[in-house]
């Protein structure tokens, strides 16, 4: 692992620019989870507002991973084809304003479509960001902020639990009494990431081996540029077609283990909203420590072997994660689980931008991340159904970690090592 000031000395050896891509990738991704997130501490209440179940309001979640990959098609594209910097500003624009709307959903049939329209813009987000920052790093210490990045995602897990625990049932403090803002509060504070565009329109400078390559794509539009480039595509799709396997299970562990945790803490373990909070925020710091130490470790392992070595080592925390008997085992069991799970992802941003070519490379990551979301759309809700059911939140969980972990490992096994390829428009 490398110590904090090596940590510290890789920012250092940033230029001012790259230091600026770099935060508005990780804050584009850490808002876009903010949003997310809050939706999926807030199923409860909003299932009890609408009078109906909790696996009926995990609909949204499976609506909002169902429509990802047309975000990162439709996003992705347009970034290959008109420039990372714009499209990333209309992503923020895009998945704050309608995260808005989801504050003033009348019914749940409309808010189940507005999380089907927020999916658009938040799988649009992860490629176009991931390439823009990739495009501008040196390849030295990649891994390392491959796993920071990716624990942007954690870390707006983070500010969701904090928002959960301190706004939503309110809190009292040495006589100051906050009352709460509801589910609906909840959404209206998430718009506040629009406020994002304006730093990247100011701060944040377009890819420079994308605009070097503006040129050789426009001659690749007629004649031979266009065969070689068509060629190269087709050589590329046996990759990408193992990426979306790849990320199918990578989504499965990730959304197995978090999407119905809340819920399973409220109902299984009966615990308070702030109680649930402080443990989100816990164990959101757990990912980020797990991004950062296996983002690391792949620089000197290999991405593969990061892979592999973060999922098994979840299997082991099944036990406290799922069949604690006290808030503070299961906290402790959130924390490790996640430490491993988010491990694993953090090598993804490196792993899979370092495999797809220059001319899809916006493209190609987010949309087979998001097709691996697809894929595994039904799991929030299938893990409530299935928890109703047979009212056993714990063995379901505990299933989940164990099928999917060995599945994930087998298949990061069979990949191809790519550490440290150079990032060009080729």
């Amino acid at each position: 692992m490398l110590p904090p000031m090596s940590i510290q000395g890789q920012f250092r050896q940033l230029s001012s620019a790259q230091r600026h891509v770099f935060l508005a990738a990780f804050l584009g991704w850490t808002l876009d989870s903010l949003d997310f997130f809050l939706l999926v501490f807030c199923v409860k209440a909003i299932a009890a507002e609408f009078r109906t179940l909790p696996s009926a309001v995990m609909g949204a979640v499976f609506l909002t991973q169902a429509f990802r990959p047309v975000g990162a098609l439709l996003f992705g594209m347009l970034a290959d084809r008109y420039g990372r910097r714009p499209v990333l500003m209309a992503n923020i624009i895009g998945f704050s304003v309608i995260e808005l709307c989801c504050a003033f959903a009348p019914s749940l049939n409309l808010l189940l479509a507005l999380r089907a329209l927020f999916g658009i813009a938040m799988g649009g987000e992860w490629g176009v960001g991931a390439a823009l920052a990739f495009e501008s790093l040196p390849k030295e210490g990649r891994g390392m902020f491959s796993g920071i990045l990716q624990e942007g995602y954690a870390f707006g897990s983070i500010l969701a639990s904090a928002a959960f625990g301190l706004l939503f049932a309110g809190f009292h403090w040495h006589g100051l009494s906050v009352p709460g803002i509801g589910w609906r509060g909840l959404f209206i504070v998430g718009a506040m990431p629009a406020l994002l565009a304006f730093y990247v329109r100011l701060r944040v400078p377009e890819s420079e081996v994308w605009q070097a390559g503006a040129k050789k794509r426009l001659e690749r539009a007629t004649g031979a540029g266009s065969a070689a480039q068509t060629k190269q595509l087709l050589r590329f799709l046996p990759t990408f077609l193992f990426l979306v396997l790849l990320m199918t299970a990578f989504m499965s562990f990730s959304h197995g283990t978090q999407d119905l945790y809340p819920t399973f803490l409220a109902v299984h373990a009966r615990l308070s909203p702030q109680t649930i909070g402080l443990i989100g925020i816990l164990y959101g710091f757990g990912s980020i420590a797990g991004g950062i130490v296996f983002g690391a470790l792949s620089e000197k392992w290999g991405r593969k072997r990061a892979i592999v070595t973060a999922t098994l080592l979840a299997i082991p925390v099944i036990p406290l994660y799922a069949y604690g008997h006290s808030a503070f085992s299961l906290g402790v069991g959130a924390v490790l689980m996640q430490f491993m799970v988010q491990g694993a992802w953090g090598v993804v941003p490196a792993y899979l931008t370092e495999l797809s070519p220059g001319p899809v490379r916006a493209t190609a990551p987010g949309l087979a991340y998001q097709l691996g979301g697809l894929i595994t759309s039904w799991n929030g809700k299938g893990q409530a159904l299935a928890a109703e059911r047979w009212g056993n939140y714990p063995f379901v969980l505990s299933f989940t970690v164990v099928v999917v972990a060995l599945v994930l490992a087998g298949l990061a096994a069979l990949g191809r090592e790519a550490k440290g390829r150079e990032m060009t428009d080729a």
